[in-house]
């Protein structure tokens, strides 16, 4: 990946690691991260690919409540919900993002000031929603009506922009369509899963051809630093939004965009 060191993909898998999870766009931060810092991967594939870490990180910790599932499956009717629900959210982004992923790649992404602006409107909303504090109708995320899985699926589709957050995205429509705040986190988990894999799988197919083996150094230490990284956040995520909610987040994210937009101003 044009001799990029190892130590910049460490920091940028652990930027990826400890952003995947919580609504403050990882792809946003990394993007940013490698534009200043002048990384430029392959097909932009390193972004996407090194979210396999990520991918693992929260398969381990759910490992066991996931292979309760899969033997639940065939004989459970609530699994087989869930399981549904999660598809149906789980489409529209897929679809969109398969249509419009040149576009993503090749606009989008190369946009570090449209990032920076997601993150501070993407703030705001997420402060908005966590003073508002929507009346929670929903706590089990195993029993959301198919209509609510397809809404926040729907939501997820605004994180196909980077700097939106697919997490803030799925998280901040749970919560305006009455989700309790603890299970809004936990469907976003769940929702990660076929939307991070589907992610990953697409774009190694993309790139194939233009992937070499020398870019596997990088896009491995990438992905065992977010591996690590996220590993710790899920581990705390969920008991830390129980309790305080959202707010640091939203000031995180109006903190890094408009630093970002001062210092594109700076430097360019």
């Amino acid at each position: 990946m044009e001799s990029q060191t190892i130590v910049e993909a460490l920091l940028l898998g652990m930027i990826e690691g400890m952003t995947e999870f919580i609504p403050v766009s990882s792809t946003g931060h990394i993007l940013l991260a490698g534009h200043f810092l002048g990384f430029h991967s392959t097909g932009k594939a390193f972004e996407i690919l090194i979210q396999l870490g990520a991918i693992l990180a929260i398969l381990s910790v759910y490992f066991h409540r996931l292979w309760q599932m899969l033997v639940d499956l065939p004989r459970d009717r609530v699994t087989r919900h869930f399981v549904l629900g999660i598809l149906v959210a789980f489409l529209p982004a897929a679809v969109i993002g398969a249509l419009a992923h040149g576009f993503i790649k090749t606009v989008l992404f190369e946009s570090p000031r449209l990032i920076c602006i997601m993150l501070i409107i993407g703030g705001v909303v997420l402060l908005w929603v966590d003073r508002f504090k929507p009346k929670p109708l929903y706590h089990d995320v195993e029993r959301f009506p198919l209509r609510l899985y397809l809404q926040i699926g729907l939501f997820q589709c605004l994180s196909l922009i980077p700097g939106t957050s697919r997490s803030g995205s799925t998280i901040v429509g749970a919560l305006l369509l009455g989700v309790d705040k603890r299970a809004a986190a936990e469907f976003s988990f769940f929702l990660a899963m076929p939307t991070m894999v589907g992610a990953f799988a697409f774009d190694l197919f993309k790139n194939r051809n233009v992937l070499t083996s020398a870019d596997l150094p990088v896009i491995t230490a990438g992905f065992i630093a977010a591996f690590v990284a996220a590993l710790i956040v899920v581990r705390f995520l969920l008991n830390y939004v129980s309790r305080h909610g959202y707010s640091l987040f939203g000031w995180w994210r109006l903190v890094i965009g408009t630093v970002g937009l001062a210092a594109l101003f700076v430097w360019g």
